[in-house]
């Protein structure tokens, strides 16, 4: 049966700790932009072009006057919802269809991998990519773009967990009591299956977060005058001779973001996994 979430587990582990800290330090980031940030992330000051790093400007300024720091912080609501939402969508997409797939076998689910395959063989980004070439870049459209582009991963990942619970005692104990489909695969199967997704999604999240930043850096990312760190980053290759100092802390926020979340999925894997559970005990 599924193992809780010990959270005292998840603390003691270092990569846990850690993670928590970078996550938390994100998410906080991101929900309290408005307040934290010393100006308004539009707020133009055309005397102050391309200041350096001083006091009032940490971060120094942009080609327009704009507080680097203010926009990272401000970067960071873009870039988390969609990390986030386009991880959420993307397990969706791709695992309701698997959880079917892997728990009736045969035919079904040997079409449904054999489909995965062939998506799976196109790499993400490119993915992504097109299907942005078609609808044109934009906060909404990435994170689609970026789910779309996860799913078939979701999908085998979800498929493989489902195909090893379906033949487990309690599963098979659940069907011999004439229990239908939907119930055993909603109260037996994916409530098994729950820490492999959740490690896989928290995982998945630092490279979405990475996937926006590498899309704002081609220019199909979310476009200005709207910031995110992909597109922050962006701005600054333009005038990275100039003002070296621009790319700095959107670089810098994608660095502990991915960091934090791979972290913090390598801990929750550690914390969830049965087997380390059964060394423990």
């Amino acid at each position: 049966m599924i193992r809780s979430l010990d959270w005292r587990s998840l603390v003691r582990n270092g990569n846990g700790t850690a993670g928590l800290i970078f996550v938390a330090g994100v998410v906080l980031t991101a929900v309290l932009a408005g307040a934290i940030a010393p100006y308004p992330p539009t707020m133009m000051n055309l005397e102050s072009t391309f200041a350096g790093p001083e006091f009032g400007h940490i971060l120094g300024s942009d080609e327009f006057g704009r507080d680097v720091l203010s926009r990272v912080i401000d970067g960071a609501r873009a870039s988390l919802a969609i990390g986030v939402s386009a991880v959420v969508i993307g397990m969706v997409l791709g695992g309701l269809p698997a959880l079917f797939a892997g728990y009736l076998g045969g035919v079904v689910d040997l079409i449904f991998t054999r489909i995965v395959d062939i998506f799976m063989a196109i790499p993400a980004l490119l993915v992504a990519l097109g299907i942005l070439a078609l609808v044109g870049p934009s906060g909404p459209t990435v994170a689609l773009a970026i789910a779309i582009a996860y799913a078939p991963t979701f999908a085998r990942v979800i498929r493989s967990a489902v195909s090893s619970a379906r033949v487990q005692a309690y599963v098979e104990a659940s069907v011999g009591m004439g229990a239908s489909t939907f119930r055993v695969l909603m109260t037996e199967i994916l409530p098994n299956v729950l820490p492999i997704v959740i490690v896989q999604a928290t995982s998945a999240i630092a490279w979405a977060i990475l996937d926006e930043a590498n899309l704002g850096f081609l220019g199909v990312g979310v476009q200005p005058p709207n910031a995110s760190w992909g597109s922050l980053l962006i701005e600054g290759r333009q005038y990275f001779f100039q003002a070296p100092w621009l790319p700095i802390g959107a670089g810098l926020a994608v660095l502990i973001a991915v960091l934090g979340f791979n972290l913090l999925g390598d801990a929750l894997r550690d914390v969830l996994d049965p087997r380390a559970w059964q060394r423990e005990i």
